[in-house]
């Protein structure tokens, strides 16, 4: 059975350094609820505080954590996940950088600004989780979770609440089973052969009659207090939390982006409803479907362009059972936009986008969870909210981009159409599989 599915399992051993166990008194209330009960003190459950620490000094990727992972900032992915859990009685962003600041804020976390000792290069997570907790003493537990573990899932850490809060657990980490064979480093003057360190090359065994190994794979590491003032992520009553192979993503140098993309639309979190077959893609024709210039010819007619990628997309998606209609505020020249031969329907001088849309799926006998929407604009923030995919060109103005799961690498008019049309793709392969199982 998998260790995710039968609960994660553990390993005891005393607190570090045999140093004696300082754990705060229980906090305690009133019960004020009939007479028999005014007076009595009643044990306050201990706050559980999600912390990610997310500096805006990255070395590797400048500012890392906010940089778009499949469409979503990368910070979001573990900040919805923490969210969704329902464990936490408060998701807290430790940063010192005001982009990163407010991109916490949108996905719904509290912020914690870092002073200059802690944002230092030298500083260590720990620094800064011992200063946070120094500001913060309602906080009993921490749950200190990586930003750049883009596939944790609430479930995950659904599972380590319990084992804190029910189990009696001091601290709990994640790992990561491999199955990786170790040998000794050749050195120098030292040593001129390597060794086997965790096999016999003569009985080499095979995968699967062998266990493997855990090793750390960093997405989180849950301490209590007492703990940590003591100068500990890990120890006391200490156990492991054996995540999914599938699920540990870590992302550590832009090399592993494309790769981690990958991962995070087959194996992400992408909320607590789950996805639906597209059927309806809408797209907005200025902006999306072009880049927003319009140019005209002497005689007073309306040039526009598109990128061929697009198109292809477009094929793509209709090949697919995919229906794709177009909209705009604008009064296009339908002349001009039926000489794409791109075969949609289109809807121009528009008002009101959302009633159009809403009109077009009930027409099909559609959800909204079935509608896509591809949009870049103001005007289309309602449809954008709707819609069961949304997503905008990288060009979209700011209040498009917050109201989105998806933001496109490309640009209006520049492709971004077919990236979104992969996306779709990818989401539906997640779809068809999850149906399967």
């Amino acid at each position: 059975m998998d260790s995710v599915e039968k609960g994660a399992a553990t390993s005891v051993v005393s607190t570090p350094r045999g140093r004696p166990s300082r754990g705060r008194p229980p906090k305690l209330q009133r019960n004020s609820r009939g007479s028999q009960g005014q007076g009595r003190a009643v044990e306050k459950p201990p706050h559980l505080a999600a912390l990610i620490l997310a500096r805006g000094g990255s070395k590797g990727i400048p500012l890392k954590n906010i940089k778009h992972l499949a469409g979503v900032p990368l910070i979001g992915w573990v900040l919805r996940a923490a969210l969704d859990s329902g464990v936490f009685q408060s998701v807290w962003v430790s940063t010192d950088h005001d982009e990163i600041e407010n991109v916490a804020k949108q996905f719904g976390a509290q912020v914690h600004r870092r002073g200059s000792e802690a944002s230092k290069d030298s500083a260590t997570s720990l620094d800064a989780i011992t200063e946070f907790l120094n500001y913060h003493n309602e906080v009993d537990i921490v749950g200190n979770i990586q930003a750049t573990s883009p596939c944790l899932h609430p479930t995950d850490l659904q599972k380590v609440a319990e084992m804190i809060r029910e189990e009696g657990y001091d601290s709990v980490f994640s790992v990561v089973r491999r199955h990786q064979f170790r040998w000794s480093e050749i050195q120098k003057g030292v040593r001129e052969v390597t060794e086997p360190l965790n096999l016999n090359p003569a009985k080499r065994p095979r995968r699967q009659d062998w266990d493997g190994e855990l090793y750390e794979n960093g997405s989180f590491y849950f301490a209590k207090r007492h703990l940590i003032e003591m100068g500990y992520l890990q120890g006391g009553k200490m156990a492991y939390y054996e995540m999914r192979a599938e699920h540990s993503v870590d992302i550590d140098v832009d090399i592993d982006w494309p790769i981690a993309e990958q991962r995070v639309l087959r194996f992400g979190y992408f909320g607590k409803e789950k996805l639906k077959e597209i059927k309806l893609l809408v797209c907005n024709i200025d902006g999306c479907l072009t880049n927003g210039h319009i140019y005209v010819s002497g005689d007073q007619k309306e040039i526009i362009s598109y990128d061929v990628k697009d198109a292809i997309g477009i094929s793509l998606l209709k090949k697919s059972g995919i229906e794709v209609r177009f909209i705009s505020e604008r009064a296009c020249s339908k002349q001009t936009l039926s000489s794409l031969k791109l075969d949609c329907k289109m809807e121009v001088s528009v008002s009101d986008k959302l009633a159009v849309v809403d009109e077009w799926r009930k027409e099909m006998g559609l959800c909204w969870k079935e509608v896509a929407y591809l949009g870049n604009e103001v005007s289309d923030e309602e449809c954008l909210r709707r819609a069961g995919l949304s997503g905008v060109p990288a060009s979209a103005c700011a209040a498009a981009q917050k109201a989105v799961g998806y933001i496109c690498k490309c640009g209006g008019g520049r492709g971004a159409i077919r990236e979104f049309a992969e996306h779709i793709f990818l989401l539906m392969e997640k779809v068809n599989n999850s149906c399967q199982k």
